[in-house]
């Protein structure tokens, strides 16, 4: 059976759904993530040589799940880990296996909401490098292989089975609990997790590299573990504030890039393009989360705000923008940083004029962490632009397309540059 092969491609698919649940159910019955996915994959290798020939069953996951079980038991009882405690859990899967019955699908949900939240708990837990949560969160929750993590991230295959296998063994070896966090441990873990799923979306939705403006897969990935976190975390207001700018910011992907690949920026946008219906749900995830936070918005909610002020102008110039950079500044005020108050200048720019905004952008031109930050010097260019100093405009955007990456921003950088060399503000 080859790639190309639609039972192969069938499989996959069934893979991509069922991936994580069946991760998540087998880590809680080894209580190691590492052997969890060894065995979830042999059930795989398994569906691959029996599927073909018997057909996909009516409940693919529950066969995955069975066949994975079955497994766990034969590799206990061959004695590659001959620790008491797995030799314990060995005879308990053998009474459970004895004890199955007929219901498949019951077995397979049993905990399946709680067994997903601890294991995305895992996969992000902070004692892992923010490229190894990343990584593994993609593997173990996402399906994806370790060619497309690479792919995606635009680094080498090994480098990223380094980084699973690494975070895999750093789990095993600081012996993190499967279990749901409490107290304040949990802000702490969901913040983690939280900042994991944004960060695959934003490589999606903006990418640092490469010759792509955009990769929609990242950001279709990031969506559905934030949709999946948010049903199974109801309560919590960040989750729905993610939700919600991922879902609005996600709306407008078919009007960010030309015919030929290039950017379009946020005002020069055909609006028409944008999708209603993410916006339609990205503006209810917000209402939601709006009604939890008792007053106190957090990070999540206030950006997911910001993206709703844009989705609700029909037109670039409706835009609220005053509105916008009090919304800035009280992010701001919760999350201090040079990146959110470049974002302001921004905004208060637009509200009140290229001079207000230059004037909180020049504070920021020694700011250190913004000394490779290509979105600096474009943003002052183009606010120089629009006052009138070309010449000035024109060293900043060449030196912003200096420091990007990204192949298309580049060229977008450098047309911007030559227009200003031309004369034209």
């Amino acid at each position: 059976m080859t790639a190309g092969d639609p039972r192969h491609r069938a499989i996959e698919a069934v893979w991509r759904i069922e991936a994580a649940r069946l991760i998540a159910g087998l880590t809680r019955m080894v209580r190691d993530v590492g052997l969890a996915e060894e065995l979830a994959q042999d059930a795989l290798v398994a569906a691959m040589e029996r599927w073909p020939q018997t057909g996909i069953p009516d409940n693919p996951g529950a066969w995955l799940m069975a066949t994975a079980k079955r497994r766990a038991i034969d590799e206990l009882r061959r004695g590659k880990r001959v620790e008491r405690k797995h030799e314990e859990l060995g005879h308990e899967l053998e009474a459970e296996q004895e004890r199955a019955t007929p219901d498949l699908d019951a077995a397979l949900d049993e905990d399946v909401g709680d067994d997903l939240l601890r294991l995305i708990f895992i996969a992000c837990h902070p004692v892992l490098s923010t490229e190894a949560r990343v990584a593994l969160t993609l593997r173990l929750l996402g399906g994806l292989t370790t060619e497309e993590i690479a792919r995606a991230f635009l680094v080498p295959s090994p480098t990223v089975a380094q980084r699973i296998v690494r975070a895999k063994r750093t789990l095993a070896e600081e012996r993190v609990p499967f279990e749901m966090p409490r107290g304040e441990a949990l802000a702490a873990r969901l913040s983690s997790v939280l900042e994991v799923i944004y960060l695959i979306f934003n490589e999606g939705y903006s990418a640092t590299a490469g010759d792509d403006w955009m990769r929609p897969e990242l950001c279709a990935d990031a969506l559905r573990l934030g949709r999946i976190l948010a049903g199974l975390a109801p309560m919590e207001p960040e989750v729905h504030g993610l939700v919600a700018l991922m879902e609005i910011q996600a709306s407008r992907a078919r009007a960010r890039v030309g015919p030929s690949g290039e950017p379009v920026l946020l005002l020069d946008q055909n609006r028409a393009l944008w999708d209603q219906l993410l916006i339609r749900r990205g503006l209810a995830a917000l209402e939601r989360a709006e009604s939890l936070h008792g007053g106190q918005p957090g990070p999540y909610v206030l950006q997911a705000s910001l993206a709703a002020c844009h989705a609700r102008a029909r037109r670039a110039e409706d835009t609220d923008w005053a509105r916008i950079a009090e919304l800035y500044a009280e992010l701001a005020r919760r999350m201090p940083s040079p990146v959110v108050e470049l974002n302001r200048a921004v905004a208060l720019s637009m509200a009140s004029g290229p001079a207000a905004g230059l004037a909180v952008v020049d504070t920021l031109v020694k700011e250190p962490s913004l000394a490779s930050y290509h979105l600096l010097p474009s943003v002052r260019g183009d606010l120089l632009r629009k006052l009138g100093r070309l010449d000035e405009a024109r060293v900043e955007f060449e030196r912003a397309a200096s420091l990007t990456r990204n192949a298309r921003e580049r060229e977008l950088l450098l047309e911007r540059a030559a227009s200003c060399a031309r004369g034209k503000a």
